[in-house]
């Protein structure tokens, strides 16, 4: 069965109503799913079902996703329960209803419930993970690239205090061609035979780059090398499930692409390799042999969570196939206007499976903070643009674009139509 526009806006209708029944069907593929990719009308529809500032255009979505209008309902009639029931919530029906939630993410991810913990994001989940991992001995080494999550960065700096291992750190070639990136670990793993333990961005925060995480998982396998991959920002923005990966390790994030609210995501440990990860702090509400052992974040707010339903509901409405081709098409819409202007590089390659929505651009020479804090300053108070600086390539600093389900081709054009005089202007 194939879904139409028209059975997409249905399904998606019938969450605004409060009916959330998600439409179980295969997403449009082919040059039926190009069309759907670019029929503004469409996705104008789409655009209604979200809550955005009209007083700039915001292409910076990679931090965290907004809310949906029937997700943000969903929310706030949780916080309301929350409030109302307090504790008594908390000491009766949240553990069922957080179990079934943990159904419905594995679910999705093609996972088993006793794979998942929840955690309040991606970061806790990649340092209960990073600083968890009790493989490592002392002579050991591990390892991260210069795009990986500074927040994941730190952890793994920090393990030589607490394992007595080496930090090795690789640059990813530019421009990131996918042999390059492939080359680059395996040459990174051949020089360094110390290293136990890698941390791989399926796509990082920086530039945007997806890089083949299941032939690196491999290749590192067969090094004896675990690798815990960080899918904080790929996960309902490409369509993949955790055996495209190959990971025995993973941590994703619910409050980015799957639109839940701020404060949900949760760790992966696949089965069989839950012993390799220690109990967080020692933590005794549950048994060692249950993966919630390896999360403590205390009394926390679970509105988040219990709103999680909602937003894979909306997720599956619209399907993952169908958001993946749209951003796309959204980041090759100003990319293609503006890869030709000779001083502008763009850090992600011409091939569909290394990117998504998230691009960087970087102008020739300006490399610095200070640099491309002038570009996106420029970009915000001329043209009325919001995106943010990132830092940490190796190569240089650079502006992150990051267009999301609610934004138009005319947002994207108006920032390619913006970028030929920056260049000019900042001609090195």
């Amino acid at each position: 069965m194939t879904l139409s526009r028209r059975s997409i806006l249905i399904g998606l209708g019938a969450l605004a109503a409060g009916f959330p029944t998600p439409a179980a069907a295969v997403s449009p593929r082919g040059a039926g799913l190009a069309l759907l990719a670019r029929d503004e009308r469409f996705w104008a529809t789409i655009a209604q079902q979200f809550r955005v500032s009209p007083a700039f255009v915001n292409l910076e979505n990679g931090y965290y996703g907004i809310m949906p209008e029937p997700v943000r309902l969903a929310y706030h009639r949780n916080v309301d329960q929350l409030n109302e029931q307090n504790s008594h919530l908390l000491r009766t029906t949240y553990k069922a209803r957080a179990d079934e939630i943990r159904d419905r993410v594995a679910g999705v991810l093609g996972a088993s419930r006793n794979e998942i913990a929840l955690t309040r994001g991606g970061t806790e989940a990649l340092q209960n993970l990073i600083a968890g991992y009790n493989r490592l001995r002392p002579g050991d080494a591990v390892m991260y690239a210069d795009l990986d999550y500074h927040s994941a960065q730190y952890v793994m700096n920090w393990l030589p205090k607490r394992r007595g291992v080496s930090v090795v750190r690789i640059d990813i070639p530019e421009p990131p061609a996918r042999q390059a990136v492939l080359d680059a670990y395996d040459r990174a793993l051949r020089e360094h035979p110390k290293v136990k333990l890698l941390l791989l961005s399926h796509m990082n925060n920086r530039t945007g780059l997806v890089v083949p995480v299941r032939e690196i998982v491999a290749m590192a396998r067969r090094q004896g090398v675990d690798v815990i991959v960080d899918a904080a920002h790929s996960w309902g923005q490409l369509d993949f499930t955790i055996d495209d990966l190959g990971a025995d390790f993973a941590v994703f994030s619910l409050h980015k692409w799957m639109g839940a609210p701020l404060g949900s995501g949760f760790l992966y440990i696949r089965e069989g390799r839950l012993p390799d990860i220690d109990m967080m702090f020692a933590d005794e509400t549950y048994p060692a042999a249950d993966i919630r052992s390896r999360v403590h974040s205390g009394t926390m707010d679970v509105a988040p969570i219990l709103t999680v339903g909602t937003a894979l509901d909306y997720h599956l409405t619209l399907g993952a196939t169908v958001k993946q081709a749209r951003l796309r098409y959204l980041r090759d819409r100003w990319v293609h206007q503006v890869r030709d202007i000779g001083n502008l590089e763009i850090l992600t390659p011409e091939d569909p499976a290394m990117y998504g929505a998230i691009t960087a651009f970087r102008v020739t020479g300006r490399t610095t903070e200070a640099d491309n804090l002038a570009i996106a300053d420029e970009l915000m108070n001329n043209h009325q643009i919001f995106t943010v600086r990132r830092g940490g390539v190796a190569r240089g600093d650079c502006v992150r674009v990051t267009p999301a389900l609610f934004n138009s081709s005319d947002d994207v054009d108006r920032l390619a139509k913006a970028l030929p005089g920056i260049a000019r202007r900042m001609r090195a």
